[in-house]
């Protein structure tokens, strides 16, 4: 399955649109717009997405593209540990 990257469409105004342009032409990757993200203070303040339901944010779109690489690897490191465990049961 693939990890899905949401956007808030509000948040568009840090340049996010950009790099949901470049994630949905990612077939790893399932990028999905929605008109709000019920993160508002966040939206407001810097580039955010969320990352298979969890806030990943930044001071810049740059680095917001780095820390979604480095969670979509992290959350696919504990998914593959809990597939282990489960199938050593």
């Amino acid at each position: 399955m693939n990890p899905i990257v949401e956007f808030c469409a509000s948040n568009m105004h840090h340049g996010t649109d950009e790099l949901l342009e470049q994630l949905e032409a990612d077939p790893t990757i399932d990028a999905i717009e929605y008109g709000c993200l019920g993160n508002c203070g966040e939206c407001y303040l810097f580039p955010f997405v969320l990352v298979n339901g969890e806030i990943v944010a930044a001071e810049t779109v740059e680095e917001l593209s780095k820390k979604i690489e480095a969670a979509v690897k992290e959350q696919q490191a504990h998914q593959d540990a809990l597939d282990k465990l489960l199938d050593d049961l």
